[in-house]
This record gives structure tokens, C-alpha cells and sequence, in this order.
């Protein structure tokens, strides 16, 4: 029977105060799910057709898109370039998110994009400064190619909603904590903020 690889993350977490406790004892071990080695490029690709969107949502946008290349896992950025406008507005992209993608794929073949093993050497902030510089990438972006692709495991996305609406719902606020405080309050959780940033996707409205 494997040893659940977050283990020492839940426990912790559980003992920074009763809220972390009792949430974590009622959601269970952390089944944290990284993809280890898929490349920032197509990362960066995936998160984008994710924004602002279910799970669901972004899942048939992506199956839309490798249908449209059967003989390749994930396109390659070629194909992203050669592909036309309303080839890729028919798998779901918007406008905006069409010149996003396009735009990593220049970046890819113009190397600004790192291949996987320049990126697992990078430091996150380093990593960050960089793949932000593109167009459509935002901080976001680049924290979720770190937790799946990358599997660092201090990364807390302060700006997105999940987590700040689920450390409002953990702590009983009536107001969401801004960056600023979310940043400040996930000092405590390091050096395992991707955990906690995972139970805090869970925690159930009250």
C-alpha cells in the first residue's frame, strides 16, 4: 500500500488551528493530481482554454482542439500557428484566447517558452517574470503550470477565487481576503501552500 505523498502536508496543515483540523479531517488525505512532465507549453495552452471556465467547459474546448491533430497527443505549436481563425473559434476559443495560445506558440519556437527540463531548473518567481511577459498570460496561469506540470509544492494562487472564497468559508469572514492578505495569512502554510491551496478548493459553503 503506497504512503500518501502529502501526508506530512495534511498534518501540518491540520495543526495550524481547529478550522485547518476540522476541515481537513472531514475532506480526507490530499489527492493532489499533477501531471509531472508536460511541458510548459502546452500547460500554458491548457490553463488558457480553462479561464474563466468550468472544468467541463475547458475540458471540451481542449478534446476539440487534439481532435483537430488525431496524430499528435497535443499539437504542436506549428500546428497552433497554421491552424485558421475559425478552425480554432470552433473549438471554443474566444478571440482574445485564439491570439493568446497563438501568441505562446511563437514564444515556444522563439524560445521564451522554456522546454520542461529548463523549466524544472528555473525558480518559480523566475519563472513567472517570464511566461508573464506574454501576452494573456497572467500570474494565475503560470501558478497552475507550477502545481500540475512542475508539482511545486509551496505555489499559493492568491488571486484566484477558489482559494480566497474558500479561506473566507474555512475562517466564517464576510468578505473575501484580498492578495495582499491572502499572501500574508499563507505565509503560515509554507513551505506546503499547494496543499493547502488544494483543501481550500474544498471547503464547502456554510
Amino acid at each position: 500500500m503506497s504512503v500518501n505523498p502529502y501526508l506530512s502536508a495534511s498534518e501540518f496543515l491540520s495543526s495550524i488551528d481547529d478550522d485547518w483540523r476540522r476541515h481537513i479531517a472531514a475532506i480526507g488525505p490530499c489527492l493532489h493530481q499533477p501531471h509531472p512532465a508536460r511541458d510548459p507549453y502546452e500547460s500554458l495552452v491548457r490553463a488558457i482554454a480553462y479561464q474563466q471556465l468550468h472544468a467541463k467547459a475547458g475540458d471540451a474546448i481542449i478534446g476539440r482542439l487534439v481532435a483537430l491533430f488525431p496524430a499528435h497527443p497535443f499539437p504542436r505549436p506549428e500546428q497552433i500557428l497554421a491552424s485558421g481563425f475559425e478552425q480554432l473559434r470552433g473549438c471554443g476559443f474566444s478571440a482574445s484566447k485564439i491570439a493568446t495560445i497563438q501568441g505562446i506558440a511563437q514564444a515556444t519556437l522563439d524560445g521564451v517558452v522554456p522546454d520542461y527540463p529548463t523549466a524544472l531548473a528555473m525558480a518559480d518567481e523566475a519563472l513567472i517574470e517570464r511566461l508573464t511577459s506574454l501576452r494573456g498570460v497572467g500570474r494565475w496561469t503560470v501558478e497552475m503550470l507550477l502545481i500540475y506540470s512542475l508539482e511545486r509544492p509551496d505555489i499559493l494562487p492568491a488571486d484566484d477565487f477558489g482559494v480566497r472564497e474558500g479561506f473566507r468559508r474555512l475562517k466564517g469572514l464576510e468578505n473575501q481576503p484580498g492578495r495582499k492578505q491572502m499572501i500574508e495569512t499563507g505565509l503560515a502554510w509554507s513551505p506546503y501552500r499547494t496543499v493547502a491551496a488544494w483543501y481550500l478548493w474544498r471547503v464547502p459553503a456554510r
